[in-house]
């Protein structure tokens, strides 16, 4: 269902708001591609290059940049899944753990990773989204929330195994920012839950 508004449009249900906002976040991923693909232009040198000043602005355009189209479809369906989880609690709230997640990844693989290859990938994305699913509900302790996390590492939980040093082509640097970053965003984003939940506690207890 939709919901009047006062100016006689409608406003669409949250899972449609989400649904859009991941799609369309991908289908630009798929646009991107396909410019790269047909023109002469290499935008994947736009990527991150490790503590190179020229590089730094990779930060802002590794997520949009694959090499190929393999490596763009292989991480679409966890991008389709795990973005749609994190926007449906709130497309404000779940743009701005992206942001988080896109800074801390991004500045984490511009400040550790070794030299000599460009990283790029919207697979920071998916380990931050990843692990912000897992712990957000821990921190919150909110039980839909934990139900959520229990399936997503149920189902996906396999991926954090990618956030250990393996084939030097793989940015495995990326995964493990962009999980930090997944946790750092779930613990900030979560302040206001934190904050209530220790008001309730009477004075001179100890919470359980």
């Amino acid at each position: 269902m939709t919901e009047p508004t006062g100016t006689g449009a409608v406003t669409r249900p949250m899972w449609q708001r989400a649904a859009l906002w991941i799609g369309g976040f991908v289908g630009l991923l798929y646009g991107i591609e396909g410019v790269d693909s047909v023109t002469s232009t290499d935008l994947d040198a736009a990527g991150i290059a490790p503590r190179s000043i020229d590089g730094l602005s990779g930060v802002l355009f590794a997520p949009l940049l694959h090499d190929g189209w393999a490596h763009l479809s292989a991480n679409t369906v966890p991008l389709l899944v795990l973005g749609f989880l994190v926007l449906l609690s709130g497309i404000a709230r779940g743009l701005a753990a992206t942001a988080i997640i896109w800074v801390v990844g991004g500045v984490g693989t511009w400040l550790f990773a070794g030299p000599g290859y460009i990283h790029i990938g919207a697979s920071i994305l998916v380990f931050g989204w990843l692990t912000y699913l897992i712990v957000r509900g821990w921190f919150t302790r909110h039980t839909g929330q934990i139900v959520i996390g229990v399936v997503v590492l149920l189902v996906y939980g396999s991926m954090l195994w990618g956030v250990l040093p393996s084939d030097p082509r793989v940015s495995w640097q990326g995964h493990l920012f962009g999980a930090i970053g997944g946790v750092l965003a779930a613990w900030i984003l979560s302040a206001d839950a934190r904050r209530a939940r220790r008001a309730q506690i009477p004075p001179g207890t100890l919470p359980r």
